[in-house]
């Protein structure tokens, strides 16, 4: 680190939103193969809260160690400030969006003006869009495109023992629940892109947002329970997920798939062997080359962002607090001023 600093949202224990300071922090410095970008915008995301919370969700013995003070956050999208000697592929001045250092717990450090990011976890930001569209993209698009098209890594799946596998999408008919929110926004679109007849769920006011995006029907879960209607899917991307998920089975078709972004209090193992259902997740990892291939989607309009509010970095806080009423349409985005 330099003698410079920047400002930042950090937090120097665990808690609610109110733990959030925005104070100053050392101004990192691009290591060997890293890049020192200047942020403009951040994306946010629920490991956001689950590390400002303490993943008090998780078992006491999964909970990660980490030390204070922490500055949370992944998804960014800014300017080259500076590159490493051994670095190519980036110049000073290029726009650029990322998922930084995902998953390393306490590592990524994206709320703030600055953040040295591995050239591998960075690609050009799409230039048809703003830095606040490509800021809401990183992690919620790769972890649709992780858990439906292309797994693209060979890291250790934490979550089960065999590798999780996307399914064919073409003429296949795909539920997404939670298709709202960061990740169910995108689901919709990468099935219907990819050749997929698409059911959304999600609640009544976000009908128009979902169609508009291409799904084909639309279940108000506030009306109707979704796996009263819903019969003979091929894939249900449960975008919840949680204890919640195994509802899902009855909907499916033999030889059809559950992917449950949130596994975690997934009970239903032995119910989806009897009715021949995968039931399969993956952990998110940072990639850039796959950015860089989404960047041509975002840039021609294929796959867009929708964006539930923004906030400036001094008021992270305020969008925590936001992100825990739930009912999120889309993402929310911290900015940063020049």
């Amino acid at each position: 680190m330099s003698s410079e600093t920047m400002k930042a949202i950090r937090i120097h224990a665990f808690g609610r939103p109110e733990v959030l300071r925005y104070e100053d922090a050392p101004k990192p410095v691009p290591q060997s193969g890293e890049v020192l970008v200047r942020v403009h915008a951040i994306g946010i995301n629920p490991p956001d809260w689950y590390l400002r919370d303490g993943y008090k969700a998780l078992p006491p013995e999964w909970r990660p160690q980490v030390s204070f003070p922490i500055i949370l956050g992944t998804d960014i999208s800014g300017t080259v400030e500076a590159v490493a000697d051994d670095v190519e592929n980036f110049s000073v001045g290029d726009d650029v969006y990322s998922m930084v250092r995902f998953f390393s717990v306490g590592e990524s450090k994206a709320y703030a003006e600055y953040v040295s990011v591995p050239a591998a976890d960075l690609a050009l930001k799409p230039a048809g869009i703003d830095h606040i569209h490509a800021a809401a993209a990183p992690m919620s698009l790769l972890t649709a495109w992780q858990f439906m098209i292309e797994l693209g890594h060979d890291q250790p799946n934490p979550l089960q023992a065999h590798k999780h596998q996307p399914v064919p999408l073409l003429g296949r008919t795909v539920l997404v629940n939670g298709a709202a929110g960061g990740v169910g926004h995108l689901a919709v679109q990468l099935a219907k892109r990819n050749g997929a007849h698409v059911i959304a769920v999600a609640s009544g006011r976000h009908e128009a947002l979902l169609r508009g995006l291409g799904a084909d029907d639309f279940i108000d879960y506030g009306k109707t329970p979704p796996e009263d209607v819903a019969h003979d899917i091929d894939l249900v991307v449960d975008a919840l997920g949680g204890p919640t998920s195994g509802r899902f089975l009855q909907t499916l078709k033999r030889g059809g798939a559950l992917f449950p972004v949130y596994p975690l209090g997934f009970a239903h193992a032995a119910e989806a062997e009897q009715r021949g259902i995968t039931v399969s997740a993956t952990q998110v990892r940072s990639s850039g080359a796959q950015l860089a291939k989404l960047a041509r989607m975002l840039d021609d309009g294929t796959i867009r962002t929708a964006i539930d509010s923004t906030y400036p970095l001094a008021d992270a806080r305020k969008a925590h607090e936001r992100a825990g009423q739930g009912h999120i349409q889309g993402k929310i985005v911290l900015t940063v001023a020049a």
